[in-house]
């Protein structure tokens, strides 16, 4: 049996139809390869949030749509989490992750080949899905414009791996890409396929926005406060991947003592990681770093609270607020 995170315990009217989206992923998924599709249904089983097709359905629901239009809503709505479950299996093959959500991962435990073929999937059914939804030509060329943007956005972050000279415009020009972008799309499209008001359909891409970076940059800060148990997955592997994160950039922008560490790239070693996150504190970074994701977390808020009056802007407030000031 499907289920959704208990967090959607919470919002039934959204957890309803966040289980119409599983199912229906479910359904375009079924192939004759078993292998392939028992990966898909293993990681539906064990999804995360479903935070971008919720995000999706918040929004559509503030709009006025026909009820004749609601299998193109949960269609679209499912494309968005398609899109994010491909980008994840893609992300793991590259940072030869073990584990995600407290599960192993794709490619650990099936091999690459598999890996990559389910991920290739899962994109040939995004496009299924939004193809199911509409036909606007303009729709499907924001999707593909998306798409490029999540890609340039892991490609920037590939281009400063283990650079010290990264900057935080560097670091926000990447987050914007690879994890604002499918948020920003979402609210989008859920406020575009709902027929939101002008005001609201022109607010929702600046809400995803914000919304995105300040979920990045939380993620990014547990990274250095939480323990693998809390968070479900390994902790530190960034700054061992060299990748640096926001807490890390404030560091390397105040004190030079943490050069000596990172140059060590890949060989840094447990005392090495002691050392560096103790320094953090040491300088606040991670203080600061909490004080810059909350400025994207009060722009979200405060633009979602001046959309017009509806019974679901509350909901959508509260998930928000919720959201950017979690502890896991």
């Amino acid at each position: 049996m499907i289920k959704t995170h208990p967090m959607w315990n919470t919002f039934p009217n959204i957890q309803a139809l966040l289980l119409e989206c599983l199912e229906l992923i479910i359904e375009k998924t079924t192939i004759h390869n078993k292998e392939i599709e028992e990966t898909v249904l293993e990681m539906i089983r064990n999804q995360g949030k479903l935070l971008r097709p919720a995000y999706f359905l918040l929004f559509s629901r503030l709009g006025q749509a026909a009820k004749e239009s609601h299998n193109q809503i949960i269609s679209a709505a499912a494309s968005t989490e398609v899109l994010h479950l491909a980008t994840l299996i893609h992300d793991d093959i590259i940072d030869e992750s073990k584990m995600r959500r407290g599960i192993e991962t794709v490619q650990s435990k099936h091999g690459k080949d598999v890996a990559v073929y389910t991920g290739d999937l899962l994109i040939s059914v995004y496009f299924e899905l939004l193809a199911d939804a509409t036909d606007s030509v303009d729709i499907i060329r924001l999707n593909t414009q998306s798409m490029k943007r999540v890609l340039m956005g892991e490609i920037n972050q590939m281009t400063n791996t283990y650079n010290t000279a990264i900057t935080y415009a560097d670091y926000l020009k990447s987050i914007k890409g690879k994890t604002a972008q499918l948020f920003e799309l979402s609210c989008y499209e859920g406020a575009y396929f709902g027929q939101c008001p002008p005001e609201v359909i022109e607010k929702s891409q600046s809400i995803g926005q914000n919304i995105g970076i300040a979920f990045q940059m939380l993620d990014d800060i547990l990274d250095y406060t939480q323990t693998p148990e809390i968070l479900s997955k390994p902790v530190l592997n960034d700054v061992k991947q060299g990748i640096y994160t926001l807490p890390l950039i404030l560091g390397i922008e105040s004190d030079e003592a943490f050069l000596p560490l990172l140059n060590k790239k890949e060989d840094l070693s447990d005392s090495d990681l002691t050392e560096l996150v103790s320094l953090l504190h040491e300088h606040e970074c991670i203080e600061r770093a909490r004080a810059i994701a909350k400025q994207y977390s009060d722009k979200a808020l405060a633009t979602i609270e001046s959309l017009p009056s509806h019974p679901e802007k509350k909901a959508l407030y509260v998930l928000t607020e919720s959201l950017l000031t979690r502890e896991f």
